[in-house]
């Protein structure tokens, strides 16, 4: 069976973008702790639909550029 993988760049973006954005700031916004928005940010927890659509509008972009699938590990079949 082919594993599928998320890839994010949050933290990248919030970086980025909202350069006085801390980790923590953005957990606090979205509604999740910093602990969690850690583990998002080094892909470790695949968030909610609705953390995702909430990361995106206070990151000010689109959702498709802020995560994606990767299946690349699989040779490409």
């Amino acid at each position: 069976m082919k594993q599928t993988f998320i890839k994010n760049r949050v933290k990248i973006t919030r970086i980025e973008k909202r350069e006085d954005l801390t980790q923590g700031k953005l957990a606090k916004l979205v509604g999740v702790t910093r602990q969690t928005m850690n583990l998002i940010e080094t892909q470790k927890y695949n968030p909610t639909i609705r953390v995702c659509l909430l990361i995106s509008e206070y990151l000010r972009t689109s959702l498709d550029e802020l995560f994606w699938i990767d299946d690349s590990s699989d040779g490409g079949v």
